[in-house]
């Protein structure tokens, strides 16, 4: 019998809490265990150009009873107006058991860095931590750039 995909084979897999992971792209076979974890909701950040992405993901993704929010963030080019998104949707789901990606987790740990610590309260290096960990967005002057914008706008210079 073929063993099934566990979610620690997904790219950059990070359980941040009990009702949030986190990762890089999954593949068409590792949806079924991001279901059997009780994950209720996918969030992309990926470009449908993204290294791994898959056109049918969305319809895979409600086929095992998972709601998707594909939110595609340009890499190149995040904005604010991309976090709002994000924020938005982050609050929508509230309560519910949120599995977020994007092509490595980097998008991803960028984004739910601000919104544990703007939206959630939560201490910034405790925010930081998967992110620190993946990458350092200060080697991406418009990823340094859009989180010193959303620091500034919260009224919360980086340190």
């Amino acid at each position: 019998m073929e063993e099934q995909p566990t979610l620690d084979e997904i790219i950059n897999f990070a359980a941040l809490s009990e009702n949030l992971g986190s990762a890089g792209q999954p593949t068409r076979e590792q949806y079924p265990a991001i279901s059997a974890a009780g994950y209720q909701a996918v969030v992309n950040l990926a470009r449908p150009e993204s290294e791994g992405a898959f056109p049918e993901e969305g319809d895979r993704v409600r086929s095992l009873g998972l709601q998707y929010f594909p939110l595609p963030v340009l890499w190149e080019q995040p904005t604010l107006a991309d976090l709002d998104a994000f924020f938005e949707v982050m609050n929508s789901l509230r309560g519910r058991k949120v599995f977020v990606h994007c092509a490595l987790n980097m998008r991803v740990s960028a984004f739910l860095y601000l919104y544990l610590h703007l939206v959630e309260g939560q201490p910034e290096e405790q925010a930081r931590e998967l992110m620190d960990s993946i990458w350092d967005p200060a080697d991406y002057p418009a990823w340094d750039t859009l989180i010193r914008a959303a620091l500034a706008r919260a009224g919360r210079p980086p340190a």
